[in-house]
């Protein structure tokens, strides 16, 4: 293990998992604080308690949690038993003090066995938006420790709009202080997501070319296989400009866009996010494009509106693409077009830097070069390139620089995203989180086109479930200079034809 890694808190510290018997704390909260566990990167003596509503003794809180461990082996099936012993659970009310009160008893008790001064306590609120208040002036009133480091995670949504964002903003600041609290945002501890700093910062080769010279546009694609699941009726109060867009997508592309921060301190990275963000307008109607899906081809898989906890003629979409400008010297002119959607033909999450054509090419086929960063599945780096067929003729074929992670780097494991923002948040570096200015300039560049979709009541154009999105994207991406290669191109493999043999 890379002792640098390893969280560097003193004391005695405690997790308080707020929400702890819902589906995010036992799909994802839990199984990233049991593999920091299980890599050794929690501080020493660390405990975790849960706390939420439900009436649950230990052993039936354990069994909740213990289904969404993985456990390939008997050695981890040990490592599993020992972590459960770390981990207890107290149930009470969101908005009762004296609930909020036997919670602090449970973690003083906890602190006491330790006998340390320091005692420093992370609360993650794994809830949704509308307890967010009452839940940290509780915490803030109750259990907000005098003798240590104080840490509130804040899981997205973050508001519905800028107006409810900065009221959210305004009635936890007084609560919290900005240097405490952590808006988690899961897209921004995605392996590839980090490495884009190093990838941009690191490389002479990118520093020349990254800029409207030599970019034609640039294409940020989330793509999910599946539908709503019967969680349709959650789902229509967001759509999927505020569940995606607006925070995981919009995030990507402030790392794509933004310059060379004075340091990797994590308030000099924030400040070039705010930066870029800022010279962003607001989307435009014209430069947006909706889908809702229908029901598959084959009709196994239902349509959003066969969902029955969806409202019947309701216009949410499931799928939008945005183009975006950015007003400034190194990037005024390129398109960035962000494209997000459920029920799609594939999953897959990726960023598409298209580079200009090449002036006066004597290869008249010649496709444009693409930097490809596969952030999931499959992470990879890739350059689309133009070389020539092996064999006697001077036909070219698109081929690439390939960086598969799966092969260069097989014996490594990824680790999950939540892992990596938990143990930041242990460690004290905001970088990865989202700052309140910075959430603030995300919502001036949806919130006016949100409005608009929702008092217009504009129609989504209906596109099948397991298709590529409604009929009009690749219209749609072209408009705005996008080329598809006109020779036939597959990632990662690319078979050899027999042709340039032939005399």
């Amino acid at each position: 293990m890379n002792e640098n890694n390893k969280a560097q808190l003193s004391g005695v510290t405690t997790i308080i998992v707020l929400g702890a018997s819902g589906d995010l704390a036992k799909k994802k909260t839990y199984p990233a604080l049991f593999g920091l566990y299980r890599n050794n990167f929690l501080p020493e003596g660390t405990r975790i308690i849960g706390y939420s509503r439900s009436k649950l003794s230990d052993e039936g809180f354990y069994e909740r949690i213990s289904g969404y461990m993985k456990t390939p082996t008997e050695e981890i099936k040990v490592l599993l038993s020992k972590f459960l012993k770390l981990c207890t659970y107290v149930s009470g009310q969101y908005d009762v003090d004296e609930d909020y009160q036997r919670l602090n008893k449970a973690i003083e008790d906890i602190e006491n066995v330790n006998n340390s001064k320091e005692k420093n306590r992370v609360f993650y609120m794994a809830l949704p938006p509308s307890v967010f208040v009452p839940v940290a002036r509780g915490l803030k009133n109750n259990v907000y420790s005098k003798n240590g480091i104080n840490r509130l995670i804040v899981e997205k949504p973050f508001g519905m709009d800028l107006d409810s964002s900065r009221k959210l903003g305004k009635a936890l600041a007084p609560l919290w202080k900005e240097e405490e609290t952590y808006r988690i945002d899961h897209y921004l501890g995605k392996e590839m997501v980090k490495n884009l700093l190093i990838i941009r910062f690191s490389n002479v080769i990118f520093g020349a070319i990254w800029n409207r010279q030599s970019i034609s546009n640039v294409q940020i694609t989330f793509k999910e296989k599946i539908g709503t699941g019967g969680r349709g009726g959650y789902f229509d109060e967001f759509g999927i400009i505020r569940d995606v867009m607006q925070n995981h997508i919009l995030q990507i592309l402030s790392i794509v866009a933004m310059e060379r921060p004075v340091s990797l301190s994590s308030e000099d990275v924030r400040d070039e996010k705010v930066r870029v963000l800022r010279c962003i307008p607001p989307v435009k109607l014209q430069d947006v494009l909706l889908g809702q899906y229908t029901k598959s081809e084959d009709g196994t898989n239902p349509g959003y509106l066969d969902d029955d906890t969806v409202p019947p003629e309701s216009n949410c979409p499931t799928f939008a693409a945005a183009t975006l400008f950015i007003n400034n010297d190194r990037w005024e002119g390129v398109p960035f077009i962000l494209k997000c959607g459920k029920a799609l033909n594939e999953p897959k999450t990726e960023i598409r830097v298209q580079f200009q054509d090449v002036p006066g090419n004597v290869f008249k086929n010649a496709s444009r070069n693409e930097l490809v960063i596969r952030v999931q599945p499959n992470e990879a780096v890739y350059m689309k390139m133009t070389n020539k067929l092996p064999g006697l003729s001077m036909d070219t074929v698109i081929s690439e620089l390939d960086l598969t992670y799966h092969r260069r780097f097989s014996d490594l494991v990824i680790p999950d995203a939540y892992e990596s923002l938990i143990l930041d948040v242990l460690k004290g570096d905001h970088s990865n989180f989202v700052r309140d200015d910075e959430l603030d300039a995300a919502w001036k560049i949806f919130t006016p086109i949100l409005h608009q979709i929702e008092e217009e009541k504009i129609k989504p154009q209906p596109y099948t479930f397991g298709s590529r999105g409604p009929p009009g994207i690749d219209e749609f991406v072209a408009k705005y200079g996008f080329k598809r290669s006109t020779q036939e191109y597959n990632w990662p493999a690319q078979p050899a034809t027999p042709r340039a043999n032939k005399l």
